[in-house]
């Protein structure tokens, strides 16, 4: 991990914030794996959705079930795509602060972390919003199919290229940059109390988002249901914003999106 090594954090006084981290991720994934295995429409887990091929659903018209189910399917995606690459930041952030309360400086530790968890989730539930407006429209316009892939080579093609060019923008680096640097972040971005742990929070996430968006849009590409699509794109966030020289990755990552994204067009 950049600056800090995991040792550093993983220790007795993180005990709980790890198993929690460990255990909300874990969930999420359950989640998925069970939505993945119902044969139904996106994570129709426990029969919540219309089944695939019903007539609401070939009509493209979604009831406000179905917009609720819809949101909560993408959230926990993002929680279990976007958790373990945040979870070294809120490790070293939960240290800091408890370092601070133990000296007598507040006693409002524990509402920090909730607050800095908080406002780094808010950004991905909009997203999340987002994300279930577009696939309703895609899906509303015939773009997508029932398996939640678009249909057309050019349209994902399009994709992959605009994912592998934002690779290669300025913006990307310095998001990446962001994530890649706790300890710097937080001397740059502290604010104090509750409230500034939260804006805290929610900067880290716009870096975050800002650093990641174009990846998950490519969830259209390969199928929001398609778990090895999503294992491999929270794989490839893992190593960019985690493993030593991961930057390195965003360069070579984009021209062979950029590659692939040609390729499908010239092909559809």
């Amino acid at each position: 991990m950049p600056e800090l090594t995991l040792q550093a954090l993983f220790r007795h006084e993180n005990a709980i914030l790890i198993a929690a981290l460990i255990a909300l991720t874990l969930l999420a994934w359950l989640v998925l794996l069970a939505g993945a295995g119902t044969g139904m429409d996106p994570f129709a887990m426990s029969g919540w959705l219309l089944p695939a091929g019903s007539p609401a659903a070939r009509s493209g018209f979604w009831t406000p079930a179905y917009w609720v189910i819809s949101f909560f399917m993408w959230a926990i995606m993002m929680v279990a795509m976007m958790l373990p690459s945040a979870s070294p930041m809120m490790l070293l952030y939960a240290r800091v602060v408890r370092q601070a309360e133990r000296k007598g400086e507040f006693r409002d530790a524990s509402l920090r972390i909730a607050a800095f968890a908080a406002g780094y989730l808010a950004l991905w539930i909009l997203f999340s919003a987002f994300a279930v407006a577009a696939q309703w429209a895609l899906e509303h316009s015939g773009a997508m199919s029932a398996t939640m892939v678009l249909r057309s080579r050019a349209l994902a093609g399009g994709l992959l290229v605009a994912a592998g060019l934002y690779q290669l923008t300025p913006l990307k680096d310095a998001c990446l940059a962001h994530c890649r640097a706790p300890a710097s972040f937080l001397a740059s971005h502290w604010r104090p109390g509750v409230a500034g742990a939260w804006r805290m929070g929610l900067a880290h996430g716009a870096y975050c988002l800002g650093c990641c968006v174009a990846l998950m849009l490519l969830l259209f590409v390969g199928g929001v249901m398609n778990l090895i699509w999503i294992a491999g794109l929270s794989l490839l966030v893992l190593v960019e914003k985690l493993m030593p020289q991961g930057e390195r990755l965003r360069v070579p990552l984009g021209l062979l999106l950029v590659a692939a994204g040609a390729g499908l067009i010239v092909s559809g």
